[in-house]
């Protein structure tokens, strides 16, 4: 009799360097290869997130034979009929570590499904790092990281050069059709495309990314956060590919970054939607009206806002620098409180993973993660001045302003032809709201 093992993909959309699969492998003579849809994550997912996953799994889908079993239903039906169908006494994932994953995996181990956990999205699973004095988790990056730089992580797993799958009915087949909503674009999905991106970012970019990351204009930085998020290329491959430059080390603490939030939300599960620091909760807040429509529309009048605002709402990404800006905008500018703008980019970003999401959120609004947090707000024009220099960030994402050239463009208000486009007027005086911000937070100080 034929021995099959059952592989639940889910955030881990490939075949290089994946532990659960060569465990799955391992133990049987044939894997039954699976992806299940889960109504309720894709509900709070929009059209452009949805898109990018359909992709990816019929990229895993090709790479696999065809031979992809593809559901639309409950977990533990689904698995329950598969280890009946195909005397499969094991189910092989990679272990989930954020609040609704590790649920959904509690729910379906007591069923009575024998989960067998291997790996993880993370280079070094969240927990792992704690401070040797108590054992405690860490609530600052730099400490953390310095940790987890002295923990390190293991090699890449091997490639499997064979793959045995059991074969798919066509009731088994159950890919949606979700397409790229109109007008908006995303990127190609895949380990494929994982990995020539990967290869791309290394002749070309790794060397200068201490130096480009931020420019908003260019193409510096790795993109690489949506393959990361749906698991189609693994973090420790990337970090198996570092030196010891100043250059590959800001790109390594940059994966750091995502193994510390990841670590931050496992230790507080909490924080998903309520703060990391409760005082802050405290703060006199405005309710999300015409002002949040305007930002969420890239109409706030200031240029390196609605540059990046319209970013995030064609393409499904955004420049990181650009998500500290526009973040500080939104709560410090105009006193809206950091879920809004976080529930905002879960249902337009491609790569959102919801302890960086949170948690970055978090870090700009002044609530999380921070040694110094409120006291920073970012100038949307002089970031913008500093991060697109040239207006080339700006002209992309905003056709009202493509008459100017710099620094004209990053103060339209200043040039006699700064509106004659229909550009819009500023929603707020950035000086007098910062001061704004500044007194809410001594509001809050004196209570």
């Amino acid at each position: 009799m034929t021995k099959r093992a059952i592989m639940w993909f889910r955030r881990d959309l490939r075949l290089s360097d994946h532990p659960a699969l060569l465990a799955a492998i391992e133990n049987s003579d044939e894997i039954v290869p699976v992806f299940i849809l889960d109504p309720k994550q894709n509900s709070k997912s929009g059209g452009k997130r949805l898109a990018y996953m359909v992709n990816s799994i019929r990229a895993l889908d090709e790479s696999l034979g065809n031979n992809l079993h593809v559901y639309r239903a409950d977990q533990v039906e689904v698995l329950k009929e598969l280890m009946a169908r195909y005397n499969a006494t094991e189910v092989h994932i990679s272990k989930e570590y954020e609040p609704y994953g590790a649920a959904r995996d509690e729910r379906v181990r007591a069923a009575g499904i024998n989960l067998i956990e291997t790996g993880s999205p993370y280079a070094v699973a969240p927990g792992r790092v704690r401070k040797p004095s108590d054992g405690t988790p860490y609530k600052v990056y730099t400490p953390f990281y310095k940790a987890w730089l002295a923990h390190g992580w293991r090699a890449p797993a091997a490639t499997p050069k064979k793959i045995a799958c059991a074969t798919p009915g066509e009731a088994d087949r159950n890919f949606p059709d979700w397409t790229v909503p109109e007008g908006t674009t995303i990127t190609e999905a895949g380990e494929a495309a994982a990995l020539k991106r990967w290869s791309q970012f290394k002749k070309k970019n790794l060397d200068e990314y201490d130096v480009q990351r931020n420019n908003a204009g260019v193409d510096g930085t790795s993109k690489l956060s949506a393959h990361l998020k749906w698991g189609e290329i693994h973090p420790r491959t990337l970090l198996a590919d570092l030196g010891e430059t100043i250059a590959h080390d800001v790109f390594r603490k940059e994966i750091a970054w995502r193994e510390f939030y990841g670590d931050v939300l496992f230790h507080n599960p909490h924080t998903v939607n309520e703060y990391y620091n409760p005082a802050m909760k405290k703060m006199r807040y405005e309710e999300p009206g015409a002002a949040f429509e305007a930002w969420c529309a890239g109409k706030t009048g200031y240029p390196f806002v609605d540059a990046a605002m319209r970013q995030l709402v064609t393409e499904g990404w955004m420049h990181n620098r650009t998500r500290m800006v526009v973040a500080s905008f939104l709560v410090k500018d105009l006193h809206i409180e950091w879920q809004h703008g976080a529930n905002f980019f879960m249902e337009h970003l491609v790569d959102f993973d919801v302890a960086s999401n949170s948690h970055g959120w978090q870090w700009t609004a002044g609530c999380g993660t921070d040694a110094s947090p409120y006291y920073r707000v970012f100038n949307p024009i002089e970031q913008g001045k500093r991060f697109d220099e040239n207006g080339d960030y700006i002209r992309k994402y905003v056709p009202e302003l493509v008459h100017l050239d710099a620094p004209a463009i990053h103060e339209p208000w200043n040039d006699i032809d700064g509106y004659s486009h229909g550009y819009v007027d500023r929603i707020v005086d950035h000086a007098v709201e910062r001061l704004e911000a500044l007194e809410r937070l001594a509001e809050i100080k004196k209570s």
